[in-house]
């Protein structure tokens, strides 16, 4: 289940979001070349990434920060980045630029400290912007809880483009995220899933104090949890079913 886009105009350019998209793929591109080497790629993880072991041992907490501009391949990179994509304009219009800035860091970190008070002693760096995202993905839920938003669904060989509302496809992916994270073994490589929860926790949070200016429930109320405003419209997106031969 991939999102390819949603139906939630944004009112302002989002320059942050760009702007953000464009500095993890610069960041990528200048470590690109340590791919052909692991030892020297796992060396600048280990001095770049989020390393809970050696936060504990030494006390720097700059990988808090510096892990989110980092990923661990080009599938890694592409798709946290199309999640920002499709999300990040909604909540930079809703905070401001400089608003949505600070959100997105702070959301950022706060997954990480997720991620590391569950396992504090793990040798294994953390990397990637999912955290900060998955912030991005909570606030978008308290305030769009409606918004339609188109779904690539793959079954096999069956593909298709349907439209379900932002509460049901977040829902769903924060429910992924808790059960993997409980039923992963912690202390090893993988997805982050602890990140991901605790940055979608802490992304409804940062997002509360705004849900509650806007008139919480009676904003849910006038809006029905749909975007305040008309939705995008997109011509059909038709992609044909493949049948195996027989």
């Amino acid at each position: 289940m991939f999102p390819l886009r949603d139906h939630n105009p944004s009112s302002r350019f989002p320059f942050v979001t760009l702007a953000l998209i464009g500095a993890n793929v610069a960041v990528f591109l200048s470590y690109l070349s340590l791919f052909s080497d692991q030892r020297a790629l796992n060396a600048f993880f280990q001095t770049w990434g989020m390393v809970p072991a050696l936060m504990s041992q030494s006390g720097d907490w700059t990988g808090l920060v510096t892990s989110m501009f980092l990923h661990g391949g080009v599938l890694h990179l592409a798709g946290n980045m199309l999640f920002l994509w499709i999300f990040g304009d909604n909540m930079e219009d809703r905070f401001g630029h400089l608003g949505f800035l600070l959100f997105y860091l702070a959301g950022g970190v706060a997954a990480a400290l997720f991620q590391y008070v569950i396992d504090p002693g793990s040798p294994v760096p953390v990397v990637g912007a999912s955290g900060a995202i998955a912030a991005v993905m909570g606030g978008y839920l308290l305030l769009f809880p409606k918004a339609r938003v188109d779904i690539l669904i793959i079954l096999v060989v069956i593909f298709r483009v349907i439209p379900v509302p932002a509460w049901l496809m977040l829902g769903l992916w924060f429910g992924l995220q808790l059960y993997s994270g409980v039923s992963a073994p912690t202390g090893e490589g993988g997805v982050a899933y602890w990140a991901h929860s605790g940055g979608f926790l802490a992304g409804l949070a940062l997002t509360l104090p705004l849900w509650l200016r806007l008139g919480g429930p009676e904003f849910w109320g006038r809006t029905s949890g749909s975007p305040p405003h008309p939705v995008a419209v997109y011509s059909p997106t038709s992609i044909p079913r493949v049948r195996r031969r027989r």
